[in-house]
C-alpha cells in the first residue's frame, strides 16, 4: 500500500483529499504548513506527496523546489494542487520539480489516474 502525504493548509481540502484517497486504498497522513511537510516528508519518505501551492510562510513552490533538489528526497513524485491556474504557474511548479500541477477543483479520475501512473508499482 502506498503511503501519501498532503502537506496543505486547508482542513477542507485535506479531508477531502484524505477521504478519496483512503477509499482509493492509500495509507494519507498530512500536515499543515510546508516547513513541517518537508521535515515529515526527510523523515517518513512517503511514496508520493500532494503539494498546495498557497501556504502561510514557505510555499508549496519554495518547498517542492527544496525536496526535488535534496538527494534523500528527490526521486519522491511530488503532485502540486492549487487554485492557481495559470500555465506560467503550471510551468515554474514543473519547473520546480513537480511531476504534475493539478487545479482545484480536482477531478477524483483524475487525480487517481495522476496517482496511478506516478506510482505504477505502488498502486492501491
Amino acid at each position: 500500500m502506498a503511503n501519501i502525504l498532503i502537506i496543505d493548509d486547508s482542513p477542507t481540502d485535506v479531508r477531502v483529499f484524505t477521504t478519496l484517497l483512503e477509499r482509493a486504498g492509500y495509507k494519507v497522513d498530512s500536515v499543515g504548513n510546508a516547513e513541517e511537510g518537508i521535515e515529515r516528508v526527510r523523515a517518513d519518505k512517503p511514496n508520493l506527496v500532494i503539494m498546495d501551492v498557497i501556504m502561510p510562510g514557505m510555499n508549496g513552490f519554495q518547498a517542492t523546489r527544496t525536496l526535488t533538489r535534496d538527494p534523500a528526497t528527490s526521486t519522491i513524485p511530488i503532485v502540486m494542487i492549487t487554485t492557481k491556474s495559470m500555465e506560467t504557474d503550471r510551468v515554474w511548479g514543473l519547473r520546480q520539480g513537480a511531476r504534475a500541477f493539478i487545479t482545484k477543483p480536482v477531478n477524483e479520475k483524475d487525480l487517481l489516474a495522476c496517482i496511478n501512473d506516478l506510482l505504477p508499482s505502488a498502486a492501491a
